[in-house]
């Protein structure tokens, strides 16, 4: 068995994927002075019974740059809405006009670039943490199929091609952070 032994590397690369899509998920809804729907997407609402994104409760649009409004499809859900948007931390004032929601974004000072940049970077962590646990997960495959009788040579193989993904996608992260932090420090 232990000849036959070969670690799943695509699928340790897809999981390793999916921390890095994770984070830029968690970067898109760091304001950076630009409007955008994506904003939104941690924005959760106590709709009907159970947690729902704003994007299921309206439509979200972008129809300026320093603006983004939501057309709240239930009239009843408006009021919940706004109260989920004032409370996520995003730091906008919501301003109601029947069923649509305008988000004004306002000017980034300094000290709120800086914050921005602070929590960038632990959301950036998070997604190095995740790579690093699963390099831990095929590191004990390798170990596990060591002492099932894999070879010295296979092990030492293995191992590097273990390292090598995982040094790619720390570097990956470090890149996605560096463009954020780039583009919130932006005037």
């Amino acid at each position: 068995m232990a000849d036959e032994f070969e670690l799943d590397t695509d699928d340790l690369t897809r999981r390793m994927d999916g921390a890095i899509s994770s984070l830029r998920t968690e970067f898109a809804s760091l304001r950076t002075g630009r409007a955008s729907g994506s904003m939104l997407e941690p924005v959760m609402v106590d709709a009907y019974g159970q947690m729902t994104p704003v994007n299921q409760l309206g439509t979200v649009n972008v129809p300026e740059p320093r603006m983004v409004t939501i057309n709240v499809w239930d009239k009843g859900m408006v009021n919940k809405v706004e109260k989920a948007i004032r409370d996520s931390g995003l730091g906008i004032n919501p301003q109601t006009n029947g069923t649509i929601i305008m988000l004004p974004i306002p000017e980034l000072n300094e000290e709120r670039r800086r914050e921005l940049t602070k929590v960038a970077a632990g959301y950036a962590e998070h997604a190095r943490v995740a790579v690093r646990n699963l390099r831990r997960d095929g590191m004990d495959k390798i170990k596990k199929a060591k002492a099932d009788g894999l070879s010295e040579d296979d092990v030492k193989f293995w191992e590097t091609e273990v390292q090598e993904l995982t040094d790619k996608f720390i570097k990956l992260v470090d890149q996605t952070l560096e463009t954020k932090q780039a583009e919130i420090m932006q005037v």
